[in-house]
């Protein structure tokens, strides 16, 4: 969090609460500054993206700025860490250059914090995908979801989740077929008192039925890269209430969220088969909040859950085809 003096605490904060608001770029309450999104950004991994909220079209640069990558692995469920139909491990880690004014000890609070939020809303059993699973109870798919943080001009917190989401809808899992190793069942040695018409003393040793004693599997040969993650509608958006009683805003700069004494983070997932989900909700800071209020902040915060969703995912379908259509070309030169 950034460090400011009193004065600027109380300009800043006049300034909300003036008719009609003002902030420093000249926003609105509920105005996102410019969102940047780029998915397919690392080559090697199964999923990535790169997100840039704050970017200034001028210079270039500034704004917070996330990437993500997804990486799969291959688990052994009965003598690994593995579990039947796969797992999901997220960790955040936060760029020095990004916090040059936080201690290490303190930056390495900052990411368990970050990391503890993340995994805890992604790995959550209902958002859980079914295409993680390789073989029932031998392999399955470990899923690392990588995200760093490169700079943080604020709303860290929206734009971490808007990257996550980005590039676990932009993951593809390897198609798989299970492959089986067939062998002979050993011969029953006769007994000196066998009968050789008596069936039921055993199987004859001249049984030719193949068994099966082992089980494995192999990538498939296919043009693409595999099949999207099962239900990557259902990954949560965040969206962060800057709350000033009875004041609060949206997408906060760094000096805004060091003069908001409260911040509440609001996790909403939009599954197309059914009603809008509140994911998770955490509120931090000093302040203090009404009870009375937090339906209406909930239901004010899924509003523009809603709308942060539908606009991301938009954006992602038009990454989805231009990836689509440039995979496929590379394919035909081939």
């Amino acid at each position: 969090m950034a460090s400011i003096s009193k004065s600027e605490r109380s300009y800043i904060q006049t300034s909300l609460h003036s008719t009609p608001a003002l902030r420093a770029d000249g926003r609105g309450l509920f105005d996102f500054r410019s969102v940047f999104l780029e998915t397919g950004i690392a080559p090697l991994a199964n999923g990535s993206a790169r997100v840039n909220v704050g970017k200034s079209p001028q210079e270039g640069g500034g704004g917070t700025e996330v990437i993500a990558a997804v990486k799969l692995e291959v688990e052994d469920v009965q003598s690994g860490d593995g579990v039947d139909g796969g797992r999901i491990a997220c960790n955040v880690s936060c760029s020095p250059a990004a916090y040059s004014h936080v201690p290490s000890n303190s930056l390495d609070d900052l990411q368990y914090d970050y990391t503890t939020v993340l995994h805890q809303a992604l790995s959550h059993p209902t958002l859980h995908p079914k295409n993680l699973g390789i073989l029932p109870k031998k392999k399955a798919w470990l899923l690392n979801l990588d995200v760093t943080i490169l700079s943080d001009a604020g709303n860290a917190f929206d734009v971490m989740f808007m990257a996550a989401r980005a590039a676990l809808w932009d993951t593809k899992v390897p198609k798989t077929r299970s492959v089986q190793y067939a062998g002979k069942k050993p011969a029953r040695v006769p007994d000196e008192n066998m009968d050789v018409d008596d069936i039921s003393a055993g199987l004859s040793g001249f049984d030719t039925r193949d068994l099966s004693v082992a089980t494995d599997f192999e990538l498939a040969d296919t043009w693409d890269e595999g099949e999207p993650l099962e239900g990557r509608d259902r990954w949560p958006v965040c969206i962060s209430l800057n709350i000033d009683p009875p004041v609060y805003y949206l997408d906060a700069t760094l000096p805004e969220e060091a003069a908001t004494p409260l911040r509440l983070i609001l996790l909403f997932a939009f599954p197309s088969s059914s009603s809008p989900v509140l994911q998770s909700m955490k509120l931090l800071g000093p302040g203090e909040l009404l009870l009375s209020r937090i339906k209406d902040y909930l239901s004010e915060g899924e509003k523009y859950a809603r709308g942060l969703f539908n606009a991301l995912d938009s954006k992602l379908r038009e990454e989805d085809l231009r990836r689509t259509q440039k995979a496929r070309s590379k394919f035909s030169v081939r």
